[in-house]
C-alpha cells in the first residue's frame, strides 16, 4: 500500500501559504514543491484528491487542479489515470529539467580528488567536515588495551570464536541498561564489530527483501544504505519543526504496516534532537498494534551536552531492539558495538551472523569491557570541549552566514542547517576548491530531499571550524554571484561520511 497524505495532514503541512503575492495555484504549488524538496512530505506519497483538498483549504478546484498541474510540469508529481498523484523528485541539468541526471564531468579542483578517504583533514590539506567523529581519547583507550594484554593468555586455550561475544564485556554493557532503568542481563546482550555491524544482522534476521522499514526523514545515511541493500523499502516520515512528527509516524504505521522502524531517539543524526520520554511511551504503544519492531540507535547517546534526562526506549517496549556502539564516545578505530534485545530474540541474531562471521576479535573485546565500565572517566572532559565547539560553530555561522537556519542540537556531534536555497549539492562539490570536504544534505534523505540543508559537525577543533565557515562563506558568495555555476553543480561525487 503506497503512503498517502490527508487533506487535512496536506493543510497542516502547509501553513499559511495564501500570502497573496501572486496567483493562488503558484503559491500553492510553490509551497508543497519546498516541503518536498525538504523531506518534510516523503516521496512516493499520493496527496489528497483535488475535491478534498479544495474543500480542506477552502479554495477553487481550478486553484488545486492548476497547482497540480504546474507541479507536474516541474517533475514534482506523477501522472497517471485513473490514480492519485505520486510526490517525486524531477530530474535537473544544466540545459533543462533534468538536476539529478548525468552530468558533464568536473576538471580540476571541482573533480574533488581523494573524496573517499576520511579523517579531520582529508588529503590535500581539506578540512573534513563529512565525518562527523571524534579522534581517540588515547590515553584511556591505551589503558584499557594494556589491561586487555594482561588478561588475554587466560582466553588462548580456547578457540577464540564466540557469536555472542566475551562475557565481561555484555556483562558491563548489560550493567549500563539497568544503571539507566531498563534490567538487563548478558543474555540479552550481542557484542558486534560496530552499529552499522548490528544494524545488517537485525536486518537481516527480521525483514525480507521489500519488506518496509519505517525511517525517520532525514537519517543517518548508512542506515539508509543498509536498509536498501537487503532490498528492503524504507518508508520515510518527515521531522516537524519540533522534531519527530507523532501522529505522522503512527498513520504510517497503521498504513504501511513496516517490519521494522529505525531511529534515532537520543540525539538524532543529523539534527541533534532528543525524544522526550512521553513520546517514546507513546511510540512504543503505536508500534505495538502492527508489531513493528523500533530499532533504537542508542550510539550517541552518551553524548547528551544539555544533560537532558530521558529512558532508553526499550524502557517503554519489550519488541524494541537497541544498538549501541563505543565509536561516538571513544574511537571509530575500535569497531565495537552490541544489540540488546530479548534473549530469545538475540539467538536469533546469533544464529544468522554466521553468514557474516563467526564473532569478533577478543582484544578488543577484552578492551571494550573496561572502556565501557570506565566510561565516566574520559566523558566530563569531552562533554566540556564539545559544549565549547558546538558554541564556537554556532556563533561562526550567526556571523558569518546569517541567512542560514541553525538549531541548537542538545547532544550529539553535528547541527543541521537550513540554507537560504536549494545549494547543497552545489556547496559540497565547489567545497575542495576552498579547502574544505562536505557531505550534501540529500546524502541524509531519500530521493534527492534535503538539497536546502547540510550537516556541519563541531568535532574539529575552534580554529578548524573557523577557517571551515569561512570556506563556506566564501563559496556560497561565489554561487550567489553565478547563479549558471550553481545550477552545472548538482551531481556531487560520492563521498565517505560517518
Amino acid at each position: 500500500m503506497a503512503a498517502a497524505l490527508t487533506a487535512l495532514a496536506l493543510s497542516r503541512l502547509l501553513g499559511p501559504w495564501n500570502t497573496g503575492t501572486g496567483p493562488a495555484y503558484r503559491e500553492l504549488a510553490d509551497v508543497v514543491r519546498l516541503l518536498i524538496l525538504d523531506g518534510r512530505i516523503p516521496l512516493d506519497t499520493a496527496l489528497p484528491s483535488e475535491r478534498s483538498l479544495c474543500s480542506t483549504l477552502a479554495v477553487s478546484r481550478t486553484t488545486v487542479t492548476a497547482a497540480y498541474a504546474s507541479l507536474r510540469e516541474q517533475g514534482f508529481l506523477s501522472s497517471g489515470q485513473g490514480s492519485r498523484g505520486k510526490t517525486r523528485i524531477p530530474e535537473l541539468t544544466p540545459f533543462g529539467p533534468a538536476l539529478f541526471g548525468p552530468q558533464p564531468p568536473t576538471t580540476g579542483l571541482l573533480a574533488a580528488p581523494g573524496l573517499t578517504a576520511p579523517g579531520l583533514t582529508a588529503p590535500g590539506g581539506l578540512v573534513d567536515l563529512a565525518y562527523s567523529a571524534l579522534p581517540a581519547s588515547g590515553e584511556v583507550v591505551h589503558r584499557a588495551f594494556a589491561a586487555a594484554l594482561t588478561e588475554l593468555p587466560a582466553l588462548l586455550p580456547g578457540f577464540g570464536y564466540d557469536a555472542l561475544g566475551l562475557l565481561p564485556l555484555r556483562q558491563a554493557v548489560a550493567d549500563r541498561y539497568s544503571a539507566a532503568g531498563v534490567p538487563t542481563q548478558p543474555g540479552q546482550i550481542m557484542v558486534t564489530s560496530g552499529a552499522q555491524h548490528a544494524l545488517t544482522i537485525i536486518i537481516r534476521t527480521l525483514a525480507d527483501r521489500q519488506d518496509r522499514i519505517l525511517v525517520e526523514h532525514p537519517s543517518y545515511p548508512h542506515a539508509l544504505d543498509a536498509i536498501r541493500s537487503a532490498r528492503c523499502r524504507p518508508v520515510p516520515v518527515a521531522f516537524a519543526d519540533s522534531g519527530w512528527d507523532l501522529p505522522a509516524m503512527e498513520a504510517a504505521m497503521v498504513q504501511q504496516q513496516p517490519k521494522l522502524a529505525y531511529l534515532v531517539p537520543d540525539f538524532h543524526n543529523p539534527t541533534g534532537m532528543i525524544m522526550p520520554d512521553a513520546q517514546r511511551h507513546r511510540l512504543a504503544r503505536a508500534a505495538a498494534a502492527p508489531g513493528t519492531v523500533l530499532v533504537a540507535d542508542e550510539t550517541l547517546r552518551d553524548l547528551n551536552l544539555d544533560g537532558v534526562a530521558t529512558t532508553p526506549l526499550a524502557g517503554f517496549g519489550s519488541t524494541v531492539v537497541s544498538i549501541g556502539s563505543l565509536s561516538k564516545s571513544h574511537w571509530g578505530g575500535l569497531r565495537t558495538g552490541w544489540i540488546r534485545a530479548s534473549e530469545s530474540m538475540i539467538q536469533r541474531f546469533a544464529a544468522a551472523r554466521t553468514t557474516l562471521d563467526l564473532g569478533g576479535p577478543v582484544m578488543e573485546q577484552l578492551a571494550a569491557a573496561h572502556l565501557v565500565r570506565a566510561l565516566e572517566e574520559p566523558l566530563p572532559a569531552l562533554l566540556q570541549t564539545l559544549r565549547r565547539n558546538r558554541s564556537t560553530l554556532l556563533g561562526l555561522l550567526a556571523e558569518h552566514l546569517p541567512t542560514w537556519q541553525v538549531a541548537r542540537p542538545a547532544g550529539g556531534l553535528s547541527v543541521w542547517c537550513r540554507l537560504p536555497g536549494p545549494i547543497s549539492t552545489a556547496l559540497t562539490v565547489l567545497a575542495p576548491e576552498y579547502g574544505i570536504r562536505l557531505a550534501a544534505g540529500p546524502r541524509f534523505g531519500i530521493g534527492g530531499a534535503f538539497e536546502r540543508n547540510l550537516r556541519l559537525p563541531f568535532t574539529l577543533p575552534p580554529d578548524k571550524l573557523e577557517t571551515a565557515v569561512l570556506a563556506l562563506r566564501a563559496a556560497q558568495d561565489r554561487l550567489d554571484a553565478a547563479p549558471q555555476l550553481r545550477r552545472s553543480l548538482t551531481q556531487a561525487p560520492a563521498v565517505a561520511i560517518a
